[in-house]
Parts: structure tokens; C-alpha cells; sequence
């Protein structure tokens, strides 16, 4: 036979109806991500408008090197900005 039991709702915490993070770690998140664009977009074109043409400038400096770079630290910036924590008030 089944006991009737009284479910009894959680007590609310101090933290209750609060986001993750604060509104400086948002607007750091939206930083990193603008950030890791900028990188993509730094990777985009170099393409011959003649597919039997070859173009060399795909292997340039921005697109091989400094595009990637820009894209992990935008990764990065990332990390900090959901790692970091909010000041106390």
C-alpha cells in the first residue's frame, strides 16, 4: 500500500531569480564574440574570379597567420569573460 507523503517545495535561496553571470560578463561575452567575426571575416576571399586560374593570395599573411590568431583569442576572451567574476556590491 502506498504512504501518502507531504512533497514539500524547496526553500528559495538568496540567489534565486538571479542570472549566471553579471551584465559586464554579457557585454564581455558579446565582445569576445564580435572578436572571433572579425577573425572569420579576416580568413574570407582571395579567390580568383576564373576557377582555371590559380591565385596566390590565399596563402597571405592575414589569411594563414593573423585570422586564426584573432579567432583564438577571441576563444579566449571568452573564457575570461565567463570565468571572471562580478564585483561584490
Amino acid at each position: 500500500m502506498a504512504k501518502n507523503t507531504k512533497i514539500t517545495p524547496p526553500m528559495p535561496s538568496e540567489n534565486e531569480g538571479q542570472f549566471a553571470m553579471s551584465r559586464r560578463n554579457y557585454k564581455l561575452l558579446l565582445i569576445g564574440f564580435v572578436i572571433i567575426i572579425v577573425g572569420f571575416a579576416l580568413m574570407a576571399g582571395g579567390g580568383s574570379d576564373d576557377p582555371t586560374q590559380f591565385d596566390e593570395s590565399i596563402f597571405s599573411f592575414r589569411r594563414i597567420t593573423l585570422a586564426p590568431i584573432v579567432v583564438l583569442a577571441g576563444f579566449a576572451f571568452e573564457i575570461y569573460a565567463i570565468m571572471r567574476r562580478p564585483k561584490a556590491e
